[in-house]
């Protein structure tokens, strides 16, 4: 069966290069358009990133004389490719009124961006976790007046290292938590190199994180209801998150009550049998184990376990009681792999083996 032809949008930053490197030789998708801002068209992808390629591997040598497309130039990306991931660094209006441009041209987006996370009819999807939403899609493309367009979005990168352990315990009903997060400078879209500032240092602050760490679980495990997503009302979740000099992976520490208190027995095998979709469909990028338990006490480390099934898989340790909440325990999700890239290819992956694309 042939590829299907997929864009990158802000292929230049950290993201959309973290993207290139995740879709080399991909076994459904083949990468045959790049795009950028106006000030990067026309240049080859190796000129238009200069000195700032920030992964670890070195540029795929198939993008590396590819010519850069403006991103505003939907006819000619149309033209290229069957739909597109999008991780634009532009004001959120804009980055909203351009996705669903491209939507309205009838190619599907797949967004890292926040812009429509909380658009009703957008599904924000982990897909473990609410595959389900993606029926929404229907009612959006009707709004849109599209046959095949839409916009679908992941959710915040720091949720996803408490969010999946949370999920795989909520037939115990947690009604109020704790979650602080200790997140990478990769989530920043830097490195050490680019931000010396953060050696040897902690920042107590991430501007507009913790808002967006407290409501987007609820609109993860939220319903469609009436062509839109639904939040759901509980439970009470309160944050602090906080920038750490780390390279890559974000972690947690959270605190939890129960109206059922579970035994630690039943926790860990909550936790060791879940699975969604992805992992029955057999897609590229879903790991096998979807979370990890470590007994150690010492784990799980951002060194040691952020690359976990590609860096796709979600660690967890330290589940002990609490003299004050029920049960309190660690979390670890690389940030810009199951986080942010990697999660949208899974996305992709998902709606590709569902249909949507087509």
């Amino acid at each position: 069966m042939a590829k299907r032809t997929v864009g990158v949008i802000g292929a230049t930053g950290m993201v959309g290069q973290r993207f290139l490197t995740l879709l080399d030789n991909h076994p459904y998708f083949e990468v045959t358009a790049l795009a950028a801002s106006a000030r990067s068209a026309g240049k080859t992808y190796r000129e238009a990133v200069g000195d700032r390629w920030k992964m670890k591997t070195p540029m795929p040598e198939a993008y590396a004389d590819m010519k850069v497309i403006d991103a505003a130039n939907i006819e000619e990306m149309k033209q290229r490719c069957n739909f597109v991931f999008c991780a634009v660094d532009m004001k959120k209006e804009d980055i909203r009124a351009l996705e669903e441009a491209y939507a309205k041209a009838e190619i599907p987006v797949v967004s890292n961006n926040s812009a429509h996370r909380w658009t009703p009819d957008v599904p924000m999807v982990i897909p473990e976790i609410n595959d389900a939403h993606l029926a929404v899609i229907e009612a959006q493309r009707k709004r849109l007046g599209t046959k095949r367009g839409f916009i679908a979005v992941k959710p915040n990168c720091s949720i996803q290292s408490y969010v999946p352990a949370l999920t795989a315990l909520l037939e115990f009903e947690p009604y109020e938590i704790v979650a602080t997060t200790y997140q990478a400078i990769s989530g920043a879209g830097k490195t050490f190199r680019e931000w010396p500032e953060m050696i040897d240092n902690v920042i107590p602050y991430i501007g507009g994180e913790e808002e967006k760490s407290e409501q987007e679980p609820l609109r993860v495990w939220g319903k469609v209801e009436k062509g839109e997503i639904v939040k759901a009302a509980a439970p009470v979740i309160t944050t602090q998150c906080i920038r750490v000099p780390v390279s890559d992976g974000h972690t947690a520490a959270v605190f939890v009550k129960f109206r059922k208190k579970p035994t630690k027995e039943q926790i860990l095998a909550a936790w060791k049998s879940f699975s969604g979709k992805p992992q029955s469909l057999g897609l590229p990028h879903a790991p096998e184990q979807f979370i990890t338990y470590f007994e150690e006490d010492n784990r799980p480390q951002a060194a040691l376990d952020r690359d976990l099934y590609g860096g796709m898989g979600v660690s967890v340790g330290r589940l002990r009681e609490d003299t004050v909440y029920d049960w309190k325990f660690v979390g670890l999700s690389h940030n810009t792999l199951r986080g942010a890239a990697g999660g949208a290819v899974l996305i992709a992956e998902l709606l590709h083996r569902e249909g949507y694309f087509d």
